[in-house]
């Protein structure tokens, strides 16, 4: 089995950054995202000196594995803000994210971007449920949608129950959205610097002091847009639901829909076209919590085949989103002269850019007519007693799982054991083996195995290691210790 490779950073146009780190910026921002690099070509434009850092590569991780769908049509995302947060927080969502469609639209000015209708539908009873919920909090804001029964046109090759459909949406492509807002970004003085991962930042009489894998950087202000705050200064550990989900695109022969589709079955489907594919997303899981990703995408193939007969998967990958347990997106301040964005529970696209001119019109004096903030709270009854009895759940089996092993490992396999009390990651990954600690250096959870990606995977709070212990995402910021 091949492994992952995003379609987008497969066709990705060259993105140039900078080598050097600066001893001192205006705003840091950490994450080279649509939400890191949108907030920082705002700033940089308005004058600002910005320095972009991110530990891996511009894309690298949520923007660069999304399904790139710039849509209000969210599938059950209203319905669930409406119950959790209710009409208020709904309608502040709306502006939101209306306004940051808006502004990706304008920075892609055609390039990059299709037109679109989108489409939430279902085949089942409770998806049905589903789209009754969302028709009612679609009609509480006031946005116009079409409702197809059964039997009408959809543009799907298999039955549909029930389907909304929303006229005139779009769909990008991220990777050449990131590379104009890069250039951007340089064009009016600032830096975009890879391969420096952000280890924490002090408050101090001169400013934020932001410590690096490469040295220090001073800021007025820092902006954390790496997903899950790699500068936790609000107990976001508490309040974020990870989950990771797969994508495969896929050679079709004959015709595929030409629109962009969401089902709100419990085996939920998206669909979408690029570079002449078909792009499904499938099973989705709380990372660290699934041994067996290689099953998941070989019933992705197993369903897109049976679909389409005659699909065959050209690339995979898999992306990584949090949710927080309100169902509303942060982006805000969290403390003196720290920002963050994150929560944006798979609409990236939207949310990213809205985080950007939010966190953009705070820092430059010219806030935004929504205000999302007092429909985020830490916690929220029975979403957040649930969120914590997993991680307390996980927590005890990871520790009864770390149990002594033998025997030589298959490739592609890992697994986690025991030298004395401490726990230990081994894996064999293209003949070669690795150990390493099987504790999370975040919190302390014990890893899980991830067969299709080949990485180690928290179940508390979803950082992700390659085998070699580097750390690959989430809230960690240390390596795994070479065992």
């Amino acid at each position: 089995m091949t492994g992952p490779r995003s379609l987008w950073h497969e066709t990705s146009p060259l993105i140039e950054v900078d080598t050097t780190l600066p001893a001192r910026a205006d705003v840091v921002v950490v994450g080279a995202g649509i939400a890191g690099l949108s907030t920082a070509a705002q700033l940089a434009r308005a004058g600002r000196s910005v320095a972009v850092l991110e530990a891996r590569d511009v894309g690298a991780v949520a923007t660069g594995n999304t399904t790139a769908k710039l849509s209000l049509l969210q599938g059950s995302t209203f319905s669930g803000i409406r119950s959790h947060a209710g009409d208020d927080a709904l309608e502040a969502y709306v502006a939101a994210n209306r306004a940051g469609q808006e502004w990706v639209r304008g920075e892609l000015d055609g390039e990059g971007i299709d037109q679109r209708d989108a489409f939430t539908y279902a085949t089942t009873e409770e998806g049905d449920r589903g789209i009754e919920q969302e028709l009612e909090a679609l009609a509480a804001v006031g946005l116009d949608v079409d409702v197809l029964g059964a039997g009408q046109d959809h543009g799907l090759p298999y039955p549909v129950t029930r389907a909304i459909r929303m006229r005139g949406q779009w769909q990008i492509h991220p990777m050449r959205l990131l590379a104009k807002l890069a250039a951007s970004v340089r064009d009016h003085g600032g830096s975009v610097v890879t391969g420096t991962r952000v280890l924490g930042a002090d408050i101090t009489d001169d400013g934020a002091l932001v410590t690096t894998s490469r040295g220090p950087v001073l800021a007025d202000q820092v902006v954390v847009t790496s997903g899950f705050p790699v500068i936790d200064k609000a107990g976001f550990f508490a309040r974020l639901k990870p989950s990771r989900s797969l994508v495969g695109a896929y050679r079709v022969p004959g015709e595929v829909p030409s629109g962009m589709y969401l089902s709100l079955d419990p085996q939920s489907r998206s669909l979408r076209t690029a570079e002449g594919l078909l792009v499904v997303g499938g099973p989705a899981w709380t990372t660290g919590r699934e041994r067996e990703t290689d099953r998941m995408l070989r019933e992705l193939d197993a369903w897109t085949a049976a679909a389409f007969p005659g699909a065959t998967r050209e690339l995979w990958w898999a992306a990584q989103d949090y949710q927080t347990v309100t169902h509303v997106p942060f982006y805000g301040a969290v403390s003196d002269r720290i920002y963050a964005a994150t929560g944006f529970n798979k609409w990236g696209m939207t949310n990213g850019a809205a985080a950007a001119l939010t966190i953009a019109g705070e820092i430059l004096g010219t806030p935004v007519p929504w205000d999302l903030s007092p429909h985020v709270k830490l916690r929220d009854g029975a979403e957040f007693v649930s969120a914590q009895a997993g991680v307390a759940a996980s927590a005890v089996t990871g520790i009864v799982r770390a149990v002594a092993g033998s025997g030589a490992l298959a490739e592609g396999e890992g697994r986690v054991t025991r030298d004395g009390l401490h726990p230990v990651a081994e894996s064999q990954v293209d003949g070669v083996t690795c150990r390493v600690s099987g504790v999370c250096t975040h919190m302390g959870g014990i890893l899980q195995w991830n067969r299709a990606e080949r990485s180690w995977d928290c179940p508390l709070h979803a950082s992700r290691f390659a085998p070699d212990g580097t750390v690959l995402e989430g809230p960690a910021t240390e390596p795994l210790e070479q065992r």
